[in-house]
């Protein structure tokens, strides 16, 4: 299991922009892609000091080969629409990935 992680930022003002543009458009596209090997998508946001916002996408895959399926070839490769550059005021140029090397079951009191 591969997990993506890519960060954005977005100026206070266009933040919740962003965030509509990211739930109603950017990741339902990824999802009907029915991309083989892409197991799930995650979209976390969180307050930035200076007025930005970070927005935080996760995405899970079966291997590298699934990432590169989905970047079309650099698995490494930022995949930002344009519509979304537009509202970002500063993105990763590229991804993050790791491995998944163990787990543990979650203890409920």
């Amino acid at each position: 299991m591969i997990r993506r992680l890519w960060h954005g930022w977005a100026a206070g003002a266009d933040a919740d922009a962003y965030e509509r543009l990211l739930l109603d458009e950017v990741l339902p596209g990824i999802a009907a892609r029915n991309l083989p090997g892409l197991r799930g998508l995650e979209a976390w946001r969180r307050a930035e000091k200076g007025g930005e916002v970070e927005f935080l996408t996760v995405m899970s895959f079966d291997d590298m080969r699934a990432v590169a399926a989905f970047t079309g070839g650099d698995p490494e490769a930022s995949v930002v629409p344009e519509r979304a550059r537009a509202l970002l005021s500063r993105f990763d140029e590229r991804s993050a990935h790791y491995g998944l090397i163990g787990t543990a079951p979650a203890v409920t009191p």
